[in-house]
């Protein structure tokens, strides 16, 4: 490896906020592609679908696979290769190309989550796997709050044959990459004895529990990130400010996202779980109860997000631990799978809210929130490092 620990660290964040950003075009190129392409409300839902299938469920298989064999390499081309599929799509004429370049779009953003997390849990300097964590989480969510606003831009001014122009920046990191030397750095371990069996991975208490609270926070999460704009816009307020609001929480995610494991490392992974999870619940219900654009609700959504976010760092690790010589498949679970379980949960929750409001329904997943606490207090914490 040619840069050094911290800089190692601070490039992958760098590669994980490019590829959130590329991950989150689709809501805002959706209402421009629907009518080109003659795309129904059951399409575009279904196309949303296949977007958080292969960008979410598929991270645990690609970690399970590079936890055994040496698939470093792929950090190279896998950000330019997202941005291809996901910048072309102005091109496309047909929908089954559509879907197709969606799924493969969200098959690089399921490759690079858990080749980057791994890496960065590997090149950090002992005793700081947290803040490594934090710094990568950091780095996704400033990148997927930021891309709506930099497309509705873009859009705004060019077409979007244009889009192409944005592959760029990947390239940039592609080259970054390659000179860090990042993608020599194996993440198999060196014997197979390091490594747990499959079967054991999944009956283990702590990583089947701690997926649970996980996915339990992430339908909180995952509905607040979907359906907030929605609710809004329906309560009479502009898009701007739906948009602006919908920031400010990311904006909030990504404040937790940085200071979650580095707090982890200092008190306690668990603790911190714990404690985030916990904090989480009451800002989160008084924006649902007093939502709209007063000072106090603000300051509620803002710290929803990051209480929401500052648990997932610690998370990764705890998952690590408890699954030795799979750090890989851990990071798929914690940042792919758990968001998955979210999404099943955020469906749900829009079922509930053609029956009593969409507001009355985000305050439900409240409780959800409430049942993680419970199940992460439950779960066993792993004392091997």
């Amino acid at each position: 490896m040619r840069f050094s620990p911290r800089a190692a660290v601070v490039l992958l964040a760098g590669g994980h906020l490019m590829n959130d950003f590329y991950c989150n075009f689709l809501p805002v190129l959706l209402p421009i592609i629907m009518p080109k392409l003659d795309l129904s409300l059951t399409l575009s839902g279904l196309l949303v679908m296949i977007m958080s299938v292969t960008s979410n469920l598929m991270q645990p298989v690609f970690g399970y696979l590079m936890d055994r064999h040496p698939l470093s390499w792929l950090l190279v081309p896998v950000l330019p290769f997202g941005a291809l599929c996901i910048c072309t799509v102005g091109y496309l004429s047909t929908k089954a190309m559509l879907f197709v370049m969606i799924a493969l779009t969200g098959l690089s953003v399921s490759a690079y989550h858990p080749l980057g997390s791994s890496l960065a849990a590997k090149v950090a300097r002992v005793g700081k796997a947290g803040i490594a964590m934090s710094l990568y989480v950091a780095g996704g969510n400033i990148g997927f709050a930021f891309a709506p606003l930099v497309i509705v831009a873009f859009t705004e001014h060019f077409p979007l044959e244009a889009l192409p122009i944005l592959i760029v920046p990947s390239l940039v990191m592609m080259a970054l990459f390659a000179a860090s030397g990042l993608s020599h750095f194996s993440t198999v371990q060196k014997t197979a004895g390091d490594r747990l069996p499959l079967r054991k991975i999944l009956s283990n208490a702590s990583v089947v529990r701690l997926n649970l609270a996980m996915g339990l926070r992430c339908w909180t999460h995952v509905s607040v990130s979907t359906f907030l704009p929605l609710m809004l816009v329906s309560a009479g307020y502009s898009p701007l400010v739906s948009g602006t609001l919908l920031t400010l929480f990311l904006a909030g995610c990504a404040l937790g996202g940085i200071t979650g494991g580095a707090l982890g490392d200092r008190f306690g992974h668990k603790r911190i779980i714990l404690a985030a999870l916990a904090c989480a619940i009451v800002p989160t219900a008084y924006f649902f109860t007093h939502a709209g654009t007063a000072p106090v609700s603000l300051v509620a959504l803002f710290l929803s997000g990051a209480f929401l976010i500052a648990s997932q760092p610690s998370s990764i690790v705890w998952a690590q631990r408890a699954m030795p010589g799979s750090a890989g498949m851990a990071s798929g679970m914690m940042m792919g799978l758990s968001f998955g379980l979210g999404s099943l949960g955020a469906a749900l929750t829009a079922a509930i809210a053609d029956h009593i409001g969409l507001a009355a329904a985000l305050l439900l997943t409240t409780i959800p929130l409430v049942l993680s606490v419970f199940v992460a207090a439950a779960t066993p914490y792993p004392e091997r490092n």
